[in-house]
């Protein structure tokens, strides 16, 4: 019986690569294991303003939910009109899909760590890496007066990996 079973495991191995094959990738592509090991710094310099100096309007400390976030999310009102969010003195680990988003400070899913089902927020764009001072600009339909939290956010598993509650400078 031992040599039936071996002998059916050796006639069907490339059915087992045919099938293992795809799923092993399917779940690297999922969890990206690789980005637990890979830092992405940045460095941008803060836009200039050439009249004058972009007017700080809110702040706030990054605070770490899912995984361990710090930095200052300040944002800034340049001369023109244009607003901008920077990311200052700001790490937090790597991960696959992470956004940065403006959402509502008193939304009472941003004190978990999972988001169940939709974060009422707007999106200000791709993380472009985990350490570093970097820039987001804010559309112009953004309204500061309803969204005033800065999320970190995994949109492929709803983990909320930072959050700064902003307050006027």
């Amino acid at each position: 019986m031992n040599m039936n079973a071996g002998s059916w495991v050796s006639r069907n191995k490339w059915i087992f690569a045919a099938i293992g094959i795809p799923v092993l990738l399917g779940a690297w592509w999922a969890f990206r294991p690789e980005k637990l090991f890979i830092n992405q710094k940045v460095n941008e310099a803060a836009p200039a303003a050439l009249s004058s100096e972009p007017e700080a309007l809110y702040t706030g400390r990054l605070e770490g939910k899912v995984h361990q976030t710090s930095g200052r999310a300040t944002i800034y009102k340049t001369s023109d009109g244009k607003m901008y969010l920077r990311l200052s003195d700001f790490t937090t680990s790597n991960g696959p899909d992470v956004h940065v988003l403006l959402a509502k400070a008193e939304d009472k899913t941003l004190v978990q760590e999972i988001v169940k089902g939709n974060l009422d927020s707007v999106e200000l764009g791709t993380l472009k890496g985990n350490q570093g001072d970097q820039n987001y600009d804010l559309p112009a339909a953004a309204d500061l007066n309803q969204y005033q939290a800065v999320v970190i956010y995994c949109e492929r598993f709803h983990a909320i990996f930072g959050v700064a509650k902003l307050e006027k400078f």
